[in-house]
């Protein structure tokens, strides 16, 4: 009974920010909410954070496929190397990307600065579950086409497409929503979008109906993109041709397009990291005698601390709903865990505002403070540890539970001595990765942190707001070198996997 009362309070105190930002969005009637609903302003914003989504959501879908294809199934020279190489971008910032870029070229700010940046460090959301499936799928169909005489685009795009629409849907699910609730990359570039804009309502005036009513057109977006996609997952239809077997696919051929394939897949690495790398090493000798380093090192400090407990409260969040889903499956369980990944759907400055609004009302103690901030990584990454977690539970068989009891052991200490032991790789798993993206995040930390309290990133942002680049280059060098170490860490899981394709 202790258990399901954690996992449901758990997972209703994640829906409280939504509730609370619409709420606090008509709190003043309906003629405020209107009028800020239907300004020119609010329609450009809405059309600019649309549009921005869409396009780079697109031009991952491209890339994501078509590097997962050309890893999976081709003979492409050093597949390993790529297979590890096109999956590192996760690590990389959007805001460290974008000033990399604008410190380079200032006249990239704008739309096409921001889609370049959103692009080159969000198709891995597509080009994983892609892979995933493309290694998955069953490689008959595509050969029974080209037996009968298909031409290899017609079999790319009549077999092998459709077989992994649903993963690339749900890849470009996760793109959309990230471009949507992107805080970092936008305001560097300079490009006004709905988060900026709530940013800086917020931050305007002491009249905060209109960021909360903006917030609120920031979900509904968020909610139309999960909605749109659950739809087309629905209608999903799989097929195979064999027994259901799994079987490596045999590579085809390039030929000719080795060359062409290798430079476009390094090219695409170029674009991701040398270019951000060369403005780091170039500002950042200008910028070591502009740095304050005491200020650097509280940065540093209040990061990798906070980061921290943000990983360990969301762990701790999360274990209930984790050993519910996994061990007592049924309605209820199925309830508490939609409810716990509708925080995934939430952007960071929306999550951010709703706590701004209830800390002043009805939380003063603790509003701007540590534990506030906490709270707000918790809703926005619990998906994230949910994820790693449930895996890990599912796979520790129950039996051992129940004989360990037989030996004399209470549940707790059963549970304690064999599952939790068991589940231990997937759940620092999960910590790794809150971490690493706790290190990462931008607009929540800006609006909710403790008063007096920087982080690497919130240094960053405010050295790039004022166009000083020098002085960000040593916390932008940091932030990657931090985050370095979680994502080490991750890759090193992803090694040791068994199911790795062989060369």
């Amino acid at each position: 009974m202790s258990l399901i009362a954690a996992a449901v309070v758990a997972a209703v105190a994640v829906v409280i920010p939504m509730v609370y930002v619409v709420v606090r969005a008509l709190e003043r009637g309906w003629g405020p909410f209107e009028a800020t609903l239907w300004r020119a302003r609010t329609l450009q914003m809405v059309v600019r954070s649309v549009g921005l989504a869409a396009t780079v959501t697109a031009a991952t879908l491209v890339i994501g496929i078509g590097a997962a294809w050309l890893v999976a199934r081709t003979d492409l020279p050093g597949r390993r190397f790529w297979r590890i190489a096109l999956g590192l971008p996760l690590a990389m910032p959007s805001y460290v990307a974008a000033w990399g870029w604008i410190g380079w070229r200032p006249s990239l700010a704008g739309p096409l600065g921001a889609w370049l940046v959103l692009t080159t460090i969000s198709y891995p959301y597509v080009y994983f579950p892609v892979l995933g499936a493309l290694r998955r799928s069953d490689p008959a169909l595509e050969e029974a086409a080209r037996s009968l005489g298909r031409a290899p685009v017609r079999v790319f795009l009549g077999v092998t497409l459709p077989a992994v629409r649903i993963a690339a849907v749900g890849g470009g699910l996760l793109v959309g929503l990230y471009v949507l609730s992107d805080f970092g990359a936008v305001s560097i570039m300079r490009f006004e979008v709905l988060t900026q804009s709530i940013y800086r309502s917020y931050r305007a005036s002491f009249d905060r109906t209109p960021a909360a009513v903006l917030g609120c057109v920031l979900v509904v977006l968020s909610l139309v993109v999960v909605m749109a996609v659950t739809r087309v997952h629905h209608r999903a239809r799989f097929d195979r041709a064999g027994t259901g077997s799994s079987r490596p696919a045999p590579p085809i051929t390039l030929g000719r397009g080795s060359l062409p394939a290798t430079l476009a897949l390094a090219g695409l690495m170029v674009v991701v990291f040398a270019v951000p790398l060369r403005s780091l090493v170039l500002w950042l000798d200008r910028g070591r005698s502009q740095t304050d380093w005491s200020q650097w090192w509280s940065a540093t400090t209040s990061t990798l601390t906070i980061a921290a407990v943000a990983a360990v409260a969301t762990v701790l969040v999360a274990l209930p709903i984790a050993i519910l889903s996994a061990r007592h499956a049924g309605a209820l369980s199925t309830s508490v865990t939609g409810l716990a990944y509708a925080g995934h759907a939430l952007p960071g400055i929306v999550i951010a505002l709703s706590l701004v609004f209830f800390g002043v009302r009805f939380a003063m103690p603790i509003y701007q403070r540590l534990p506030m901030l906490i709270f707000a990584y918790v809703v926005l990454f619990l998906s994230l540890a949910l994820g790693a977690m449930h895996q890990a539970i599912a796979h520790a068989p129950p039996i051992l539970d129940d004989v360990a009891r037989s030996l004399g052991r209470t549940q707790w200490q059963a549970w304690w001595s064999v599952t939790l032991r068991l589940s231990a790789p997937g759940i620092g798993v999960a910590a790794a990765l809150v971490c690493l993206t706790v290190m990462k995040e931008l607009p929540a930390t800006l609006l909710l942190r403790p008063i007096g309290t920087d982080t690497l990133a919130t240094r960053l942002w405010s050295h790039t707001s004022a166009s000083s680049y020098a002085a960000a280059a040593p916390y932008a060098a940091t932030i990657l070198i931090v985050a370095a170490i979680p994502t080490a860490l991750l890759s090193g899981v992803g090694a040791r996997d068994p199911s790795a394709d062989e060369e």
